[in-house]
């Protein structure tokens, strides 16, 4: 099959003695079926013609490479999943907010600095919540460089380079409580969004909750990205105080709307809870409003007005534009959006944003000409508390869908098709934006949360595909026990009707959101070249050494530097003799150039798993605290000699 035959609809192609002349050969799974024919095969394990041709839509021979590269949130694990599509296979887990052993993150020295770099009040964190993957974007669409994504528990912001699929930084907003609204990017990557969810008095002092409505606030970062050093740069940063809504997902704007961010809010009626004090539970009293708030905010000039003196305050280290000074420069507007909002979705053309209220059957779409039209003209249909201006509902309306119980989240293709997630009802709409009508839906298993197509918010959606990622899984897998995993749908929309092709459990946390490039945009190194790079720097390592020759140990009364070498079969120094109490920096570079010749360091007791990439450089520290012996070795199946890759530190008393 040619490589790019995935372009074809292939629903048509196989009926009856098609599909068993097409599959006659392929072997069967499954007692007593070795040889048997495809139609017997089919019977045996009870599958349609549909369920065959699925299979070959999703069926990717050894060898072969997928089209599309799927980057989704990991949820309680703090990383990033990698995926595969139409596969549906995992490449890789991303290390971003914790360990992650197999790629040695977070026990080398420099990931472990990176890790410690960002941990509120010097705490260190041993889990994140990562939500909202963005990839790097030029002109509105997906470029292939860099990856961000967010940390809810925390919030903290990562940045992945593309380069090697490894994070090199992560930064965190110490004004904010949590982050759900991160991370989202400008069109060109000028600065990457973070939207505050749940207020806190942004100093950080304690306020009593009854202060709730004075003292507590929302707030929304704009992290500045520097892309010639691949690095947020916090001295270019701002942000900008909001009222004590709870602020969720945000987009930006492009094309027309560039220039333009777009955040839902909801508990616009700032309940703060008190059930145990007779109040009613804070999700009853953040239902009661019939509107919530869309934010509206002019980041370009909120950019300008924050590097103006005497516009800004510190607070906690980041310069913050006031609420008042955001009203006063016409920086922030309002437009109700149906209650408790989750996804606002900008377009490809940047003409129009479209809004999932969880609480409502719509899809509400609002009209961008017509939201600039009377931002412009100050036509207002009053102010909320804080003076913030609202434009009227209808003002700005351009439509609604009726599309079902409980839409979340909205994903475009190439043919001007919307896709919104419905939770409640379990399925996916399919609807046309021109003619603001459901064209299709197609169940999901189950309350499926956020979806995402190849390259759907970028301006030039791919189409073929949408990926549902459902919260529930129960009787889809085998039974593994009351935490099931969360499960992933592929479903293909190239056809007259779109058909379920695949599901792919997920046993590590609750995915949230995705994004899906195009393979061909992804260019990652197979190795590091020269040798001697550092994997969060990218720079050669101060460390390094580029032969066994220049193999050694170093002694400096109490500190011992360790210059080692890695190759097959073997690690030269394979013996390093220290003394109890000594602080040992072993600097350990693979000398090997060919692709995937990996090595592993593992050390026991002193909890040191390092992998050596072909080229690359670590550095991991260890204090000596008890006498023994101690053997390394390496962790990774190499070559043949592989269990004889080893060494001894011996710690003398």
């Amino acid at each position: 099959m040619p490589r790019k035959s995935w372009t074809r609809p292939m629903g048509r192609l196989l009926t009856g003695a098609i599909a068993a002349a097409v599959l006659a050969g392929c072997g069967g799974s499954g007692g007593g079926t070795a040889g048997a024919s495809v139609q017997e095969l089919m019977q045996a394990r009870n599958l349609s013609e549909a369920d065959v041709v699925a299979a070959l839509k999703t069926y990717t021979p050894t060898g072969r490479t997928d089209p599309f590269v799927m980057f989704a949130s990991g949820g309680h694990s703090g990383q990033v999943i990698v995926i595969g599509i139409p596969s549906m296979r995992i490449l890789k887990y991303i290390g971003v907010f914790t360990p992650e052993p197999w790629q040695g993150y977070g026990f080398d020295d420099q990931t472990k600095a990176l890790m410690a770099s960002s941990s509120p009040r010097g705490k260190d964190l041993t889990w994140g919540d990562s939500h909202h993957p963005a990839l790097s974007e030029t002109n509105g669409d997906y470029d292939g460089q860099f990856l961000f994504i967010n940390d809810k528990a925390n919030a903290r912001i990562a940045v992945v380079s593309l380069k090697d699929f490894v994070t090199t930084q992560i930064v965190h907003s110490p004004i904010l409580g949590t982050d759900h609204g991160g991370s989202f990017v400008t069109p060109n990557t000028d600065y990457i969004i973070e939207g505050g969810q749940y207020p806190v008095p942004l100093d950080g002092s304690y306020q009593p909750i009854t202060d709730f409505d004075d003292k507590y606030r929302g707030a929304v970062m704009f992290w500045k990205f520097d892309r010639d050093n691949g690095a947020i740069d916090p001295s270019q940063s701002f942000a900008m105080e909001l009222p004590p809504y709870m602020q969720d997902l945000s987009d930006a704007g492009k094309l027309v709307s560039d220039g333009w961010a777009f955040i839902n809010s909801f508990d616009t009626e700032r309940s703060h809870g008190g059930d145990m004090e007779g109040q009613p539970p804070l999700e009853s009293g953040a239902s009661q409003n019939d509107m919530d708030y869309l934010h509206v905010i002019d980041w370009k000039k909120a950019a300008e007005v924050a590097a103006q003196a005497g516009k800004t305050r510190n607070v906690q280290g980041v310069r913050v534009i006031p609420l008042a000074t955001a009203v006063q420069e016409g920086l922030l507007y309002f437009v109700p959006e149906p209650k408790s909002p989750h996804g606002v979705d900008v377009t490809p053309d940047g003409r129009y944003l479209a809004v999932s209220g969880k609480l409502d059957t719509h899809e509400t779409v609002y009209d961008w000409s017509k939201i600039k039209a009377a931002i412009d003209v100050k036509n207002f249909e009053g102010n909320d508390p804080y003076g913030v201006p609202i434009i009227g509902f209808q003002t700005a309306l351009h439509g609604q869908v009726e599309l079902g119980l409980g839409p979340l989240h909205t994903q475009w293709d190439d043919q001007g098709n919307g896709y919104t997630s419905l939770f409640i009802e379990s399925k996916i709409a399919k609807w046309s934006l021109k003619d603001m009508k459901v064209l299709e839906k197609i169940p999901v298993h189950y309350n499926i949360g956020h979806l995402a197509t190849p390259e759907g918010d970028s301006e030039h959606p791919k189409g073929h595909y949408v990926v549902a990622l459902d919260k529930w899984s129960i009787d889809r897998f085998n039974n593994v026990g009351p935490l099931m995993p969360q499960n992933m749908q592929l479903i293909d929309t190239s056809t007259p009707q779109m058909q379920l092709l695949y599901d792919l459990p997920i046993g590590l946390g609750e995915p949230h959101y995705a994004q899906i490039i195009s393979a061909d945009k992804l260019n990652a190194a197979q190795m590091y070249s020269p040798v001697g790079e550092n994997q969060v720097t990218h720079q050669p390592d101060p460390h390094a050494i580029t032969s066994e020759d220049q193999a050694r140990v170093e002694r400096h009364g109490r500190v011992v530097d360790v210059y080692m070498t890695a190759v097959r079969s073997h690690f030269k120094p394979d013996r390093v003799d220290v003394t109890k109490g000594d602080t040992v920096h072993f600097h350990i570079t693979n000398l090997e150039q060919t692709p995937d010749a990996t090595h592993g360091f593992g050390l026991g007791e002193y909890d040191v798993n390092l992998s050596l990439e072909a080229g690359k450089t670590a550095n991991v520290t260890v204090v000596t605290d008890k006498a023994g012996v101690f053997p390394y070795y390496c962790t990774e199946f190499c070559s043949a000699l592989h269990l004889e890759m080893m060494g001894y530190m011996l710690v003398k008393g």
